[in-house]
């Protein structure tokens, strides 16, 4: 639990560093979900679970943090797995200096994958996409290297029907050129992966929000094939 901590922590405080930092917005939220695996992947050994999770970002004047701790509540333990990214403005357009890491921790076994590289902030008044490459960092158990390079983004689309409020949104990662003698432990079979989920979200009001996700993993999460499931969500909005 401490390493997953530990990435949110040096992002939050990297809040401090700026002397006159303009905060230009925060959000956060409390959330639970249940993630329904399909039947191929229980049947390749994965189980259904239920998990908490508390996410929130902050947009500031120099650029963006971002970040989620989830505590899920597997089979038989439970497991933390935790995200933290911040983006860096260059004063170039909308390019940033971008960095991300996620972690996940269950009984010994964990993953750390870390990505340095550059983002770019697309946006308007009611979407955004955000694509990012970088370098790719690897440590887990038997594994410390780097491990080829990681692209990806996300992206969101806010709309009304009526009165009522809707949003949608994606995050898609994509490893490249990893290193063979990680695929050789992980069971990740080819040196390229997909990871990512596809939401769609009813804002129900200010406070509250439920949605449903499809999550999808190709050649990644251990295993070689299609791994997908649905997640369905309930927040609430601090």
């Amino acid at each position: 639990m401490r390493k997953s901590l530990l990435a949110l922590s040096v992002l939050a405080t990297t809040v401090a560093i700026p002397a006159q930092a303009e905060n230009l917005y925060t959000w956060g939220n409390m959330n639970i979900n249940y993630l329904d695996w399909s039947n191929s992947s229980n049947d390749g050994g994965k189980d259904d679970f239920a998990y908490l999770e508390f996410e929130g970002g902050a947009g500031f004047d120099w650029g963006e943090l971002y970040g989620f701790l989830d505590l899920e509540g597997q089979k038989d333990s439970m497991a933390a797995s935790s995200k933290g990214s911040i983006a860096y403005k260059t004063g170039l357009g909308e390019l940033r200096l971008y960095g991300q890491t996620y972690s996940t921790e269950n009984l010994g076994w964990h993953v750390r994958n870390t990505v340095a590289g550059v983002s770019y902030n697309f946006s308007g008044e009611q979407w955004f996409f955000n694509p990012f490459i970088g370098a790719h960092y690897t440590n887990t158990n038997g594994f410390s290297d780097m491990n080829g390079g990681m692209a990806g983004w996300v992206t969101g689309y806010n709309f009304n029907l009526g009165e009522q409020s809707f949003s949608i949104s994606n995050w898609n990662e994509m490893e490249f050129a990893r290193d063979s003698a990680y695929t050789a432990l992980s069971g990740e079979t080819d040196d390229i992966s997909f990871n990512g989920a596809v939401a769609f979200w009813w804002n129900a009001t200010k406070h509250i929000t439920t949605g449903i996700q499809y999550r999808y993993a190709d050649n990644k999460l251990g295993q070689g094939d299609l791994d997908d499931a649905i997640i369905y969500t309930l927040k609430y909005n601090f």
